[in-house]
């Protein structure tokens, strides 16, 4: 990726992320994080990662509200930035905060199993 590409996909992020917390009121959307976004080369697509708090049934609301919000999302980016073309935006969930938690939850598992073993043998 570009260094061009990098700083619109760093904006990009930024901007949406602000917009999400200020400005967008749909209840459909619920505690979205936007993790990341991947720009295309010529600036015509953007995925923008979502992290979204929940399970997968709010995840797939929020996706899908976000998605029907993206027209008025590209309309406040061309406004903020200082870009010729605003790109097509497409939400993703980010599924690295579901995998720590998982990791977490296994880790905890592991630990008091471990500790009720330790008991046991004293």
């Amino acid at each position: 990726m570009s260094r061009r590409t990098e700083r619109v996909a760093e904006e990009i992020q930024r901007v949406i992320g602000e917009l999400l917390l200020r400005e967008v009121r749909d209840p459909r959307i619920g505690f979205a994080t936007v993790t990341a976004v991947e720009v295309s080369p010529d600036l015509e697509h953007a995925r923008v990662h979502v992290s979204v708090l929940g399970g997968e049934a709010e995840e797939r609301e929020s996706l899908a509200a976000l998605q029907r919000a993206s027209g008025y999302l590209r309309t406040e980016l061309g406004r903020r930035m200082r870009i010729r073309k605003v790109p097509e935006l497409r939400f993703l969930a980010d599924p690295s905060a579901k995998e720590a938690m998982r990791i977490s939850q296994l880790l905890r598992e592991l630990g008091v199993e471990g500790e009720s073993r330790g008991d046991e043998e004293s």
